[in-house]
C-alpha cells in the first residue's frame, strides 16, 4: 500500500466514525422522541396486545382494573427499563381488551423529549418557549396546561402559583400567572 492510499484511509476513518456515532445517536433518540401521535416506538394505533413485543427488552407490568362497573379502576401498564427505572404509565381506552389502543400515557422518564426539548423535568418557562399553549385549566390542586399540537398536557402544582391563585377553581389562570421556574409535576400524552 502506498503512502497516498494510507493517508486517504486515515482521513476517511474519523469521518466514518463520526457518521456512525451520529446515526447511532439518531436511532437511540427516536426511542424517546415525543411527536404528534407517537411516543418513541408507541403510536396512537398501537394495540395493547403489541406492547410485549414492542418493549421486549424492557419490563412491562400489568395492573388490571378490578371491581364492578362503577368502581372499576383503569387497566394500567407500567413500563420499566432493564435497570428497573420507570419509563411510562399506559392506560388503554377500554379495560380488559388486548385489541384496544392506548388513550393516555404518563411520561415519567426525562429521556422522553419533544423535538424542541420539553421533558418531564422541564419548567413552565421551557414549555412556554418551546410550544404554543392551547389552553389552561384551573383544578383544585393543580393547573392543567394543554399543548394541542402534540396532544400533550402537563400539571403544575398550585403551590407554584402566587398565593391569591392557589385556592378555588373559579379564577381564570393564564400563562402570565404561572412563574417561568414552575416545575412540571406530571407530563401526559392524551390520544382520543
Amino acid at each position: 500500500m502506498s503512502i497516498f492510499e494510507q493517508q486517504t484511509i486515515d482521513m476517511k476513518l474519523p469521518f466514518i466514525t463520526i457518521l456512525c456515532l451520529v446515526l447511532a445517536s439518531c436511532t437511540n433518540n427516536s426511542q424517546f422522541l415525543i411527536q404528534k401521535n407517537q411516543v418513541g416506538p408507541l403510536t396512537a394505533a398501537t394495540k395493547v396486545a403489541a406492547l410485549d413485543s414492542l418493549y421486549a427488552s424492557d419490563s412491562l407490568v400489568r395492573r388490571v382494573g378490578e371491581g364492578d362497573y362503577v368502581q372499576a379502576g383503569n387497566d394500567t401498564y407500567l413500563l420499566y427499563d432493564n435497570q428497573g427505572n420507570p419509563l411510562l404509565s399506559l392506560i388503554p381506552k377500554q379495560q380488559f381488551d388486548p385489541q384496544e389502543t392506548i388513550e393516555t400515557i404518563q411520561i415519567i422518564d426525562s429521556r422522553y423529549t419533544t423535538s424542541e426539548g420539553l421533558t418531564s423535568a422541564s419548567t413552565f418557562g421551557e414549555l412556554k418557549a418551546a410550544h404554543h399553549i392551547s389552553s389552561i385549566q384551573n383544578t383544585i390542586k393543580s393547573v392543567l396546561v394543554f399543548v394541542d399540537e402534540l396532544d400533550i398536557y402537563v400539571t403544575i402544582d398550585k403551590k407554584e402559583l402566587p398565593l391569591e391563585l392557589r385556592y378555588g377553581t373559579d379564577q381564570k389562570i393564564e400563562a402570565v400567572h404561572i412563574p417561568d421556574d414552575a416545575v412540571i409535576k406530571s407530563f401526559f400524552v392524551g390520544w382520543e
